[in-house]
């Protein structure tokens, strides 16, 4: 049966603290600083209004606030659907905020998964109130894909604010949806077996990664961008494997890769350690190396001139000192 990466990427044993090696040549490394470790099942995260750093914490059901300077961490909300024991991704997959107001997507809860719990978009209320406010197990449900699954309510792993509401990927039901804050679902756009995983949205346009079906070849790991109006998907960038975020950052699209994939494996297995990458799109459609040995990144965000990096095993990075990859400046990336 097909699984999407989503789950598969995130089902490995966590870590203390990653080994982290540096791009660029000797006195022209980018600096990589642990902030903050011990999240218990850190997946998704964003920078907030307050320009501080929201990451959620699955395995509690929990969102953690990290201030950019100190690297202090604070419980910012609480309250949230819980991982399920023993199935080892879902939870509070990931935050979002609109007009001020934090959201929080919540998946692979409900009863497919042997959950009793809603898998959908939750608002925060207060610390420690959320309120449901799209059922999207259900939808997902009685919309069934045209492509293979195993949860009927799929596994939503990813969302962002877009045109007053929020657009969502499905890594399992292998598409994106399109969310208004009372609840309204449709679909954006279906896929085959692609497994779309993180996102970000500039304008109209929605920049998408895309891990690729098990075997997790680097050829199906891939960048596209489409509209959310009429979208019809233009590939920007491909060549690495499990590609788990795609955003924007000082020196235009970022993508970020869980690492290399030891090939054949069974659905649950993350990348090799130590061998995921943050890598910058150039204008050629290129991907050039930016950061290198990290541990099973989740997802990346970017504040002013650092990269923010979650990883699997509950650790925040810091990324300063980078232009581009390799040293280089900021000519000839990627910035439509």
């Amino acid at each position: 049966m097909v699984f999407a990466v989503a789950m598969a990427a995130l089902l490995g044993p966590a870590v203390a603290v990653p080994a982290v090696a540096n791009a660029g040549p000797p006195g022209d490394e980018p600096q990589v600083d642990v902030v903050a470790t011990g999240l218990r099942g850190a997946i998704g995260s964003t920078i907030g209004p307050d320009g501080a750093l929201y990451v959620t914490e699955a395995a509690v059901g929990e969102v953690t606030r990290i201030d950019p300077r100190s690297g202090g961490t604070s419980t910012y909300a609480s309250g949230l659907p819980p991982a399920l024991v023993g199935v080892g991704t879902g939870g509070a997959i990931d935050v979002a905020f609109l007009d001020h107001t934090a959201y929080v997507l919540v998946s692979v809860v409900g009863p497919d998964a042997g959950g009793t719990a809603i898998d959908g978009i939750y608002r925060v209320d207060d610390a420690d109130t959320v309120t449901l406010v799209a059922d999207l197990g259900e939808w997902s449900r009685l919309n069934p894909p045209p492509t293979d699954f195993s949860l009927e309510r799929g596994v939503q792993f990813a969302f962002e604010a877009a045109r007053g509401g929020f657009v969502v990927t499905d890594g399992h039901h292998n598409r994106v949806l399109y969310v208004t804050p009372d609840g309204a679902v449709t679909q954006v756009i279906q896929f085959d077996n692609i497994v779309p995983t993180g996102l970000t949205v500039r304008g109209g346009t929605v920049y998408l990664a895309q891990a690729g079906p098990i075997p997790h070849d680097p050829a199906t790991g891939k960048v596209v961008s489409f509209r959310l109006r009429n979208p019809e998907p233009r590939e920007i960038a491909s060549g690495y494997s499990l590609m788990i975020d795609v955003e924007f950052g000082k020196c235009g699209l970022y993508a970020l890769s869980q690492g290399d994939s030891p090939g054949v494996v069974p659905a649950g297995s993350p990348a090799l350690a130590d061998s995921g990458e943050l890598l910058r799109v150039t204008s050629d459609g290129a991907l050039e190396v930016v950061v290198d040995e990290l541990d099973r990144p989740t997802s990346v965000e970017f504040a002013g001139n650092a990269a923010w990096i979650v990883t699997l095993g509950g650790d925040v990075l810091r990324v300063t000192d980078f232009a581009s990859g390799r040293g280089h400046d900021c000519r000839g990336g990627h910035h439509r």
